[in-house]
């Protein structure tokens, strides 16, 4: 039994994962804090909340003091005003580190949380401990782009669209049968103006900082699915290769939700990531 069907409840048609307590600090971000160590903080992307780190917050939680967020207008987080961009959502997260009293810290993010971890490496990169980036984009072609953006554009029209990512981020194997009901779960929960917002920031933000990997002095982990059509392989090579403490890993045979779709490997190259810097990487 792989760690997700160990924390998803239910039936095996309708999976959920039992919400997880959480607290609201004075500037409307819910967060779920768990452990004791040296922090990691969890950034998950658009549309999800924070119960989409489950098989992380499980693991890690046993070594380090674990601070999940519902990113901006999701879950229980309060959102930022319609028209925000990624910047606004970088100075969110610097806002949250601030109200948490957090000084150094580890962040991984997931797909829009990494560009929001990505962009608080490269502006306030002495608070930044290690960055791990799942899931992100950088740089899309002219391709990408156009569709990211016709996405992003139809949200006021049309609303969330439930079927279009769970298409795009899960293949019809059965190992991802679980992960790909959980996700659907949580896009029916999702704030329809939070999401638009974050997507649209999502959408336009994968040159934003894109610039700036260079400059990061952290240890930087790029990891990705081998067969996500969109946070893609070469992505994250590429990034990797501009930054001086990166390095790249590939889950082979895996799309974009890889933490929840094989939880056992991220969790591996997350404590190896981890390791950087007291021990052999």
């Amino acid at each position: 039994m792989s760690t997700l069907d160990t924390i998803a409840q239910g039936k095996a048609d309708a999976p959920k994962v039992k919400a997880l307590p959480r607290k609201i600090t004075a500037g409307g971000t819910a967060y779920h804090e768990v452990g004791t160590g040296e922090p990691l903080v969890l950034i998950h992307g658009v549309g999800m909340r924070l119960e989409a780190w489950a098989p992380q917050i499980a693991q890690f939680s046993k070594t380090h003091r674990v601070i999940a967020a519902d990113m901006p207008g999701h879950g229980e987080s309060r959102a930022l005003p319609a028209g925000s961009r990624l910047a606004a959502f970088v100075g969110w997260f610097g806002g949250f580190l601030d109200e948490m009293e957090l000084g150094v810290v580890n962040v991984a993010g997931h797909s829009m949380g990494a560009l929001i971890a990505g962009g608080a490496a490269a502006t306030f990169g002495e608070r930044i401990k290690r960055i791990a980036y799942l899931n992100g984009v950088y740089c899309r072609d002219a391709e990408a782009k156009a569709a990211v953006l016709a996405r992003a554009a139809a949200i006021p029209l049309t609303g969330v669209d439930k079927q279009g990512p769970l298409q795009r981020w899960f293949g019809d194997d059965a190992q991802s049968s679980v992960a790909r009901e959980l996700t659907r779960n949580w896009l029916n929960l999702v704030d329809p103006q939070g999401y638009a917002t974050a997507y649209a920031a999502f959408a336009g933000g994968d040159e934003t900082y894109a610039d700036r990997w260079p400059s990061v002095k952290a240890p930087a982990l790029f990891l990705t699915g081998s067969d996500d059509p969109n946070s893609t392989p070469q992505m994250a090579e590429k990034m990797a290769a501009a930054t001086p403490k990166g390095w790249v890993r590939i889950v082979e045979g895996h799309r974009h939700m890889v933490n929840l779709t094989a939880p056992e490997t991220v969790n591996e190259l997350l404590a190896e990531w981890l390791s950087y810097g007291e021990g052999a990487r």
